[in-house]
Parts: C-alpha cells; sequence; structure tokens
C-alpha cells in the first residue's frame, strides 16, 4: 500500500508545484514507484514534466466526473527512470470546485477514484492548489500526510494557522489518521539574515516536525520547468538537486 503525501499550503509561491515536481523524480531515482497527481488548475506540475496541458483531454477532472476511468488518465514521465508516473491537470479542473459541492461524498471522491491503483505505487505526491477549497480537502482527505512548504520570507506563518485548523478539521470529521508529515523550508538565502530569522522563527513557534533539509534559492531549480524536466535530469550537480535528494531521503527514513 502506497503512502499518499498532500503537498499543501494556501499561499501561492511558496514552492509547492517545485516540491511536488522534484521530491516526486528523486523518490523515483532511489527506485521507489511514485505516482505525481496534479490538482492544480494552473497546471504547472503537468507543464513542468513536459506535458502540453492544454493538449490533453484525460486529466484528473475527467476522473473527478466520472468520465474516464483513473486508470485511464496515468501518464508515464519519460526518463524518470520508468518510477514515475503523473496524472495531469488543465484549466478545465477550475470548474470542479463548484461541480464537486453538488456530488454524492464530495470530500471522499478523490479517495474513491484512487482505490484501484493504490497498491500500483510506493508513494503517491498530491500537488495541491494555493487555496483551502474542495480540491484540497479532496485531497487531504484522500491522503496519510500533508507535507506544507513555507518560503523563506516575512510573512512565512501568514495563514499557517488557517491550515493547521483546516487539517483538524479533516481530522475530525473526514479522516481520522491525516497527519502534518512535516515542514519544508524553501527558496532559502543565505546570504540574508531574513532567510535565518525565518527559520529561526518557525522552529520557535510551530509545534510540528521540520525537515533538516532546507531547499535553496537556486537559478537551476527555477529553470528546470520550463525545460518540463525535474531538477535531477536537468541539473543534478546543482544544490537544488542535491537538497531534493535529501529530503527524499528523509521521507523514505520515516517509513522505517
Amino acid at each position: 500500500m502506497s503512502r499518499m503525501i498532500a503537498v499543501a499550503n494556501q499561499k501561492g509561491g511558496v514552492g509547492k508545484t517545485t516540491t511536488s515536481i522534484n521530491l516526486s523524480a528523486c523518490l523515483a531515482e532511489k527506485g521507489k514507484k511514485v505516482l505525481i497527481i496534479d490538482m492544480d488548475s494552473q497546471g504547472n506540475t503537468t507543464s513542468g514534466l513536459g506535458f502540453e496541458k492544454n493538449d490533453l483531454d484525460k486529466t484528473i477532472y475527467e476522473v473527478l466526473r466520472d468520465e474516464i476511468s483513473i486508470e485511464e488518465s496515468i501518464n508515464e514521465v519519460e526518463g524518470c527512470f520508468g518510477n514515475l508516473d503523473l496524472i495531469p491537470a488543465n484549466r478545465n479542473l477550475a470548474g470542479a470546485e463548484i461541480e464537486l459541492i453538488t456530488a454524492n461524498d464530495m470530500q471522499y471522491i478523490l479517495k474513491n477514484k484512487l482505490k484501484p491503483i493504490r497498491e500500483l505505487y510506493d508513494y503517491i505526491i498530491i500537488d495541491c492548489p494555493p487555496a483551502l477549497g474542495m480540491l484540497t480537502v479532496n485531497a487531504m482527505t484522500a491522503s496519510d500526510t500533508v507535507l506544507v512548504p513555507i518560503q523563506c520570507e516575512f510573512y512565512a506563518l501568514d495563514g499557517l494557522s488557517q491550515l493547521i485548523y483546516t487539517i483538524q478539521l479533516i481530522q475530525e470529521n473526514l479522516n481520522p489518521d491525516l497527519y502534518i508529515e512535516g515542514v519544508v523550508f524553501t527558496m532559502y538565502d543565505a546570504r540574508t539574515n531574513l532567510s535565518l530569522q525565518v527559520v529561526e522563527n518557525v522552529k520557535d513557534n510551530l509545534k510540528q516536525n521540520i525537515y533538516k533539509t532546507i531547499i535553496p534559492r537556486n537559478v537551476r531549480l527555477a529553470e528546470a520547468p520550463s525545460h518540463g524536466l525535474p531538477i535531477n535530469l536537468y541539473d543534478k550537480k546543482s544544490s537544488g538537486a542535491e537538497a531534493y535528494s535529501l529530503l527524499a531521503d528523509e521521507v523514505i527514513e520515516m517509513d522505517q
């Protein structure tokens, strides 16, 4: 049975998609069978892995609408050691927030759709949208844990209490086994005192597991999505690739 991880933070621009893509690719490189699900209508995970998102007609949206089976939506990501699959998304998914409201057991749709394929993977990573709406609720209801990327900037803790409150509500009402896997710091700039202060502030105020690995601000990491490649295929020797490889090691260690 796979471990399902929702990568979530309702703030945009904190590194959710970057973390989803590169953690998944590094887990795949380490021999783990991984499925990444793009649950954001922007489709950045989909394009960041080399797919032309607007040409796709078998996406997570069609799965949620019961138009296709989940097996039909799975695409192998080329070059990722034969271990990484993607369920893509595009702008059609924007309509799902409204459409799901009238569905039966609306919070459990994704969880139920994933049941036939869970045993095929070691890890299922869900890239959540930057909002705490029905798509994120579906992702968290289906997941075992939540991984929270936090950008090393002044307003890092803004909105985090709301995210934690939402997770607690889902624990109480929908998924009692859900817990916060950990917080990972992203876009860390060692040249500034601010990044260091943010890390110390969060450690002092947040009663959650915090990963030892800190993801640096890295030009190669920023370039990789425009080439449709994860960082370990784009520039394996970059500091970004090394950091995500270490994060993957930490995630694997939690299973042992």
